[in-house]
């Protein structure tokens, strides 16, 4: 029993937005013929794909594991026409950057940008878990994040990034440059959630010195964080001081005991010959090697 490519198409792009309008927006076809596609990929193989509640669509248990399959099968698609387009001496399409800070991915993206004005660069943030997942579940083309043990992912060190206290222009210790560690007890603070790898290693550090803060406030977003941080909701942490500038806030250094996070960038091992990918690593080396851009 075939497949039919054209029906596969349509279920992913449902998968993909999570409702059949939008794609149909996607594909750029009519809505009535993606459910007409859908229902008869359903009915081909006796199976369900879709959970149907009015205008809510979700994916089935089968639902899921196909769609891991499609992401395989259109991704290679995608890399099929990158490595016919780059012989022809042209690369453009998308590649999709995964971090868990705008400071640590903006200066590469515009490198590559400059270097490849055709290809379309979307960023996404997340925590450490999230960004390997994003990996492994086809999302992501290639991610910033921390030192990586696993062999399913080829990496490159980035660089050894800095965390540092990050306070309000009205908090009290606005004009200092520096504070030791037992300065932070009983401190307010504001941070990421649980999984973030800053928070992680700053946690591991107060606890060492067995130092106690208060947590006031746990948000999902960087970006939010640091806003709480402005309205003087409390201390947070940043990393990669080096890039970092908004007048609202100041930057202070823990003198005593300094905190690091070792970057890398990574793929999938499998993917890493992929023309836009490989283009990518070769920025970041030439970056690192310290070449400006060209366009």
């Amino acid at each position: 029993m075939s497949i039919n490519f054209h029906q596969l198409r349509c279920f992913h792009a449902v998968a993909l937005h999570g409702s059949f309008t939008a794609a149909a927006r996607s594909l750029f076809i009519g809505q009535p013929s993606i459910t007409t596609h859908v229902k008869a990929l359903e009915q081909r193989f006796g199976v369900e794909l879709f959970y149907r509640h009015g205008h809510i669509v979700e994916l089935t248990h089968t639902g899921h594991k196909l769609m891991v399959m499609t992401m395989r099968i259109f991704t290679l698609e995608a890399e099929t026409e990158e490595t016919l387009r780059a012989a022809g001496g042209l690369l453009e399409g998308k590649i999709r950057v995964s971090a868990f800070d705008p400071v640590q991915v903006t200066r590469m993206a515009a490198a590559f940008g400059l270097q490849y004005p055709e290809v379309m660069i979307s960023v996404a943030f997340g925590n450490i878990g999230e960004l390997r997942d994003n990996l492994l579940e086809l999302k992501a083309d290639v991610a910033i994040l921390p030192q990586l043990s696993d062999q399913r992912f080829f990496t490159i060190p980035y660089r050894r990034a800095r965390i540092s206290l990050l306070v309000g222009l009205g908090h009290t210790w606005s004009e200092r440059h520096e504070v030791q560690i037992r300065d932070l007890e009983g401190q307010r603070i504001v941070t990421r959630e649980s999984a973030s790898m800053q928070r992680k290693v700053f946690d591991t550090h107060l606890e060492e010195a067995g130092v106690s803060v208060r947590r006031v406030l746990e948000i999902d977003s960087q970006e939010a964080v640091r806003e709480a941080i402005a309205y003087g909701m409390g201390i947070g942490i940043l990393l990669d001081v080096g890039n970092f500038k908004d007048p609202r806030f100041r930057v202070i250094e823990i003198a005593d005991t300094p905190m690091y996070i070792d970057m890398e960038i990574g793929c999938l091992a499998e993917r890493r010959e992929a023309p836009v990918i490989k283009a990518f690593f070769d920025v970041v080396r030439r970056m690192q090697d310290g070449e400006e851009p060209v366009n």
